[in-house]
């Protein structure tokens, strides 16, 4: 085995974090040549009488660094690298928040250069667990010489077979009044808001929208000529009294899970919303887009539900439920607006592939969507559940959980004078990379904890336990220990 003795001292400092500076030292001097095999973790773990999980962090740890490389089916080496200059100093607990800008931004080290091996992306969903198979198998049966006007244009509103499955399904799941003669499929929800903006055509320019709220819909309006009018949150979902000050006469909100906070508004906030719209003649655009995923209770039926005036516009997507690159999304226009979608929309070409509309119909027809939900939500039940232990675990002292049970991600405040930006430099430079939400608020100089959306859809359980290690290695020299609050305070 290659001859390696580093000193473990009795310190604060984790023992993955010394093995990691050894063999930074070791290779930065050169004694670790270039092209060097390292000894496998399992080897490592025996020889040093250390924990696997205390080697495999370190490993990972160079990887994202760059200081090794990983080969398939043959282990890790030190990768063949010219230093130039003095290299990024890691010992973060010597910094201190206020020197954050000098440390970071005054450095020459190039961030983005790191290699991000843990990506916990909000929307990223699990694509081990895809139904490959099933999929070739459908698409494969649209595409047969006999079904050849699949290669044509298709109808404008989308394909009829299509919309006559998700009708039935939103009937049963989402409690959804809906006919087949009311969807309208589109390639994402954003193409879908800009159709909305054209239908509403020029009257009435004016949309209120969560404060915070999901920035893609912010811009389409904004693009689109609308003067946006933000509207804050309170603890159960956005505020009807400033609403009704405000004046807009069309409101944009994601109920069932609130993009970025997490809010899941009851039922009776509902009720206040659709009495607003029902009294001021307003309509409410409902994005319910992961509707599908929620982990402690039933799923409250869609606001579209309640409605009984016709005064909510439903949107859903395929994105976080099957998969993002299929660009499948649809909404139910309520009776009046078909007249008007008709007259003026009927001259916009569909926007989603015809053959991956067809494919989704036989996969809704044949049961597999249902069944692949299922699997889905308890997948994804046992990710969130570990990705809050996770986050309890190593952040709990810093941090404010809010949004869980339910979704995709969960939003987790930082208690720390750094901005959401810098959290996120620091979190980059170990191969971690963070989602910061600031960029969903219309204002932004609020004075707000720096917050972010932890996606756990897209990592594994293990993948999720080493990153959460890491980030917090990084991140603890700048959180700032909540004692005003309690750790069941800190709980939303």
């Amino acid at each position: 085995m290659l001859d390696i003795s580093p000193r473990f001292e009795e310190s604060n400092e984790a023992l993955y974090l010394q093995l990691y500076r050894y063999f930074c030292n070791e290779i930065r001097s050169r004694r670790f040549v270039s092209g060097t095999r390292l000894p496998s973790v399992r080897a490592l773990s025996s020889f040093l009488h250390v924990s696997k999980t205390t080697v495999e962090t370190a490993y990972h740890q160079l990887l994202a660094e760059g200081y090794i490389e990983s080969r398939e089916r043959s282990g890790f080496y030190v990768v063949d690298m010219d230093w130039d200059g003095p290299m990024l100093k890691r010992n973060l607990a010597e910094s201190s928040a206020p020197d954050l800008e000098l440390s970071l931004e005054g450095s020459n080290a190039d961030y983005s250069a790191t290699p991000i091996q843990y990506d916990f992306h909000q929307a990223r969903v699990d694509a081990d667990h895809f139904p490959y198979e099933l999929w070739r198998k459908y698409s494969n049966q649209c595409m047969q010489r006999e079904n050849k006007s699949v290669l044509y244009y298709g109808h404008y509103q989308g394909e009829l077979e299509l919309r006559e499955e998700i009708a039935r399904y939103l009937r049963r799941a989402r409690g959804v009044q809906v006919t087949a003669e009311q969807i309208v499929i589109g390639s994402g929800t954003q193409v879908l808001i800009c159709m909305l903006g054209f239908l509403f055509g020029t009257r009435d320019r004016v949309v209120a929208i969560e404060e915070p709220c999901y920035h893609g819909v912010r811009t389409v309006f904004s693009q689109l000529g609308f003067e946006i009018r933000p509207i804050k949150l309170e603890e159960d979902g956005i505020s009807v009294a400033a609403l009704k000050e405000s004046g807009a006469r069309m409101v944009y909100v994601t109920p069932s899970h609130q993009d970025p906070s997490g809010i899941v508004m009851p039922y009776s906030k509902r009720v206040k919303l659709l009495n607003w719209a029902n009294r001021t003649q307003s309509y409410i655009m409902e994005d319910d887009y992961d509707g599908e995923f929620r982990y402690n209770g039933k799923p409250i039926p869609s606001l579209q539900g309640l409605d009984t005036e016709g005064r909510v516009i439903y949107l859903g997507t395929f994105s976080k439920s099957l998969l993002p690159s299929i660009r499948m999304s649809y909404m139910v226009l309520p009776f009046a607006l078909l007249p008007i979608y008709h007259e003026n929309l009927a001259s916009f070409e569909q926007t989603a592939s015809r053959i991956h509309q067809e494919t989704l119909a036989l996969f809704m027809k044949n049961g597999d969507w249902e069944r692949h939900i299922r699997k889905m939500r308890t997948l994804y039940r046992k990710k969130h559940d570990a990705m809050l232990q996770l986050l309890q675990e190593e952040m709990g002292p810093y941090i404010r959980i809010k949004g869980q049970d339910a979704g995709l991600s969960v939003t987790v405040e930082v208690n720390s004078a750094c901005t959401s930006g810098e959290l996120a430099k620091i979190a980059a430079s170990v191969g971690v990379r963070v989602y910061p939400t600031a960029h969903k608020w219309v204002d932004p100089t609020r004075k707000e904890l720096p917050a972010f959306q932890f996606g756990f859809g897209g990592q594994t359980i293990d993948a999720m336990n080493t990153g959460i290690r890491l980030l917090r290695e990084a991140w603890e020299p700048y959180m700032r220990a909540n004692v005003a609050k309690s750790q069941k305070q800190m709980l939303v």
